[in-house]
């Protein structure tokens, strides 16, 4: 894994979560764990409504932190209610968190690389519906990230569990002084939570 991502992994290890997004979070760390003692794939798809911003770094920081406590056979995903484009702010965010990410393609959605291991494949990364072909249309987890994406799909085809893990938007700052600051924050605050969820994955 790359130095940087390393010592943003180590600061985020000190983060301690509150007992009451430790029971929020419970139920995913059960569902991975029953797909690990089963030796089945695990397929995780981050949903919110534009898959721009908390969906990405959600999908991003699972993958990561699987990769970086040994679970094999993680597959995670992202998409939303409509299509945009992943924003620009989540890419500079997570770059100076350690990732390496290139842009793979210049249009109004553009694909963009996220590598966090040089030797790993990297995470293909833009704004999809959650059931687009890019993603499982079956045996995976839904995880809805937003209430709107939560509230708006009561049924999403194919998911074999549903889990609403919400996190508040950080586009409510854009263009604002504190913009910068609250996107790490947000990364920060979701990188934490799947470090603790697959910390506890027994192997």
């Amino acid at each position: 894994m790359y130095s940087n991502l390393k010592a943003s992994i180590e600061a985020i290890a000190e983060i301690s979560l509150s007992e009451e997004r430790k029971e929020i979070l419970e139920p995913l760390l059960d569902y991975i764990q029953l797909k690990v003692d089963t030796n089945t794939e695990i397929r995780l798809n981050f949903i919110c409504t534009h898959n721009s911003r908390r969906s990405h770094l959600s999908q991003i920081w699972a993958q990561t932190m699987a990769f970086h406590f040994g679970i094999q056979n993680v597959f995670c995903y992202s998409g939303g209610t409509e299509a945009t484009a992943m924003f620009p702010k989540v890419v500079e965010t997570l770059t100076t968190q350690g990732f390496q990410i290139q842009k793979l393609s210049e249009t109004d959605n553009p694909v963009y690389s996220v590598k966090y291991d040089e030797n790993e494949h990297p995470i293909i990364c833009f704004s999809k519906t959650f059931d687009a072909n890019f993603n499982p249309n079956s045996q995976f987890a839904a995880i809805m990230t937003c209430s709107s994406a939560d509230e708006g799909c009561p049924f999403i085809a194919g998911a074999e569990k549903r889990f609403p893990i919400r996190y508040n938007d950080p586009k409510a700052f854009d263009g604002t002084e504190l913009m910068n600051a609250k996107y790490e924050e947000r990364s920060i605050e979701i990188a934490a939570e799947m470090y603790f969820v697959f910390s506890k994955i027994n192997i």
